[in-house]
């Protein structure tokens, strides 16, 4: 699209937010949003985040990635597809308006395809909806869901779409999931709406945006290395934890994971074990602890180390953890706690 091209201005943004707009030069949506003034009016750049799963993924990258390179070329948007072994990925669209809603057009009429491909091995005979979802910084959300839902009633009537707005924030970021399903013509309608509420209503505050976590993957240590296992291959893990647990091996004989061992694994009469505490915030513990206590095991198991977590006392905002082995257990379990802390409060994902 050239510079002096006319671009999509929807009928409902008012003339006193085009003024607005123009001096703003960082608005947001999603992660950036900008606005320039050109010889043929306003140019938008708008960054659209949407969050997908494997296989919605998968056609859309299509044949050594013929789908996204047609999508891209046709619609004159960018479509970066997240990395990382993960169930969900983010898809970001960013460009001008109107290359934005080609790219949602093509996307949204894609999907359908599959749908229609699904059905005709299937006995079902109602189709079902296509669905999109979304990823929206929850400061923005107040806007689209309007005084007592009137916004959202409004884009639902006037579209025909369903829209739902998540009532909890994704994990470990300010953003939360706006799911919009129906027909492709629909979805595309409800986008360009969303659009400008995002616009008249940039967000309040930093963003931290929603990362996805990889698939929980088991650490193995192997030939003094620790290493994550990644599909087929076992992939190196940070320098870090691999020299803690040489040093946990060389003072404390412990079997490889797997094998028992009537003691604590990690303890032994002949290394001399000592015990360290440490307290954790009350909302934080539930990162350490994990789903029926999956995570606390895991960093038992990895350091050789007893750990307990006291219960909650009344009137206090901290739960005491006590870690006992030798000095080499010690540190491992220390680190293994702090990278859940760190992974939990960054959202960086991680062990």
């Amino acid at each position: 699209m050239g510079e002096g091209d006319a671009i999509w201005v929807p009928s409902v943004l008012p003339h006193s937010t085009l003024g607005t707009l123009n001096h703003h030069p960082q608005l947001h949506f999603g992660r950036k949003m900008e606005s320039k003034v050109s010889e043929g009016g306003l140019n938008v750049t708008l960054t659209i985040r949407l969050l997908m799963h494997g296989k919605e993924v998968g056609s859309i990258i299509g044949k050594k990635g013929e789908t996204v390179k047609k999508m891209r070329e046709e619609s004159g948007a960018r479509i970066n597809i997240s990395e990382g072994n993960c169930p969900e990925r983010i898809v970001t669209i960013t460009g001008p308006t109107d290359a934005i809603f080609k790219a949602f057009a093509m996307i949204a009429y894609k999907f359908e395809e599959d749908i229609i491909n699904s059905m005709s091995n299937s006995p079902a005979t109602s189709k079902p909806p296509v669905t999109l979802r979304l990823v929206v910084p929850a400061s923005q959300c107040g806007s689209l869901i309007g005084k007592g839902g009137s916004k959202i009633k409004e884009i639902r009537e006037s579209t025909g779409a369903q829209v739902q707005v998540a009532g909890d924030m994704l994990p470990n970021s300010t953003e939360r999931a706006v799911t919009i399903s129906g027909t492709p013509d629909a979805i595309i309608q409800c986008v360009k709406q969303i659009c400008v509420v995002m616009l008249e209503s940039p967000p309040k505050g930093a963003t931290i945006p929603y990362r996805p976590k990889p698939a929980s993957t088991p650490v193995i240590f192997a030939g003094g290395q620790a290493y994550t296992i990644q599909g087929q291959y076992a992939i190196p893990h940070p320098d870090q934890l691999t020299k803690l647990h040489q040093l946990a091996m060389q003072q404390t004989p412990f079997p490889p994971l797997g094998q028992t061992n009537p003691a604590f694994p990690g303890l032994d009469a002949s290394s001399p074990a000592s015990t360290h505490e440490l307290t954790i915030p009350n909302d934080l513990i539930g990162c350490i602890i994990g789903r029926q206590g999956t995570k606390i095991n895991e960093i038992r198991q990895m350091s050789g180390a007893q750990i307990k977590i006291a219960n909650a006392t009344e009137g206090s905002s901290e739960r005491q953890i006590t870690i006992t082995g030798t000095p080499a257990n010690i540190s491992l379990a220390q680190y293994l706690i702090n990278a859940r802390l760190t992974s939990e409060v960054t959202g960086m994902g991680g062990l």
